[in-house]
């Protein structure tokens, strides 16, 4: 469990200092804003959609470094796959860091992002993490409104 404590650190540390995917898309065909009032964090979420595909996906913000990591594996993961696929892979992100300390955690399904399991060992961080995922959420629902982890 260290080593998986000690490359939780990494990649969070690496994603926050070097967030991937930081970018204002000006060809985005969807925008949205992503607030946790908790914490502070804030983003902005752009997608671009082709037939049904996220042809691009990046974000610009401020944040803890969980929220920015965060949102930068999401962007690495996101990119190139169907909005289906990116609505299983929210559900697997949003199942790993809500379920019991205990729970399995599945590495193939979730690549990279498996590292978050740390996440629900803190429970005021979870919102940290999953702010990027509801706003992608939102933008995937059409929503242009901010959305709000509270």
């Amino acid at each position: 469990m260290s080593d998986l404590r000690e490359l939780y650190q990494e990649v969070i540390v690496d994603h926050n200092r070097h967030p991937r995917n930081f970018r204002e898309n000006a060809a985005a065909t969807r925008k949205i804003e992503g607030y946790n009032p908790l914490c502070g964090d804030k983003l902005t979420l752009f997608l671009e959609l082709d037939n049904g595909v996220i042809k691009d996906i990046s974000f610009v913000g401020t944040g803890c470094a969980i929220s920015m990591a965060s949102a930068s594996l999401m962007t690495e993961a996101l990119k190139g796959k169907t909005e289906e696929q990116a609505r299983a892979i929210f559900d697997r992100f949003h199942t790993l860091v809500t379920q019991d300390k205990g729970g399995a955690v599945d590495e193939d399904q979730l690549g990279k992002l498996a590292i978050f399991a740390g996440v629900r060992e803190f429970p005021t961080r979870v919102k940290c993490a999953t702010l990027a995922w509801h706003t992608l959420q939102a933008a995937l629902e059409g929503n242009k409104e901010a959305i709000s982890t509270e």
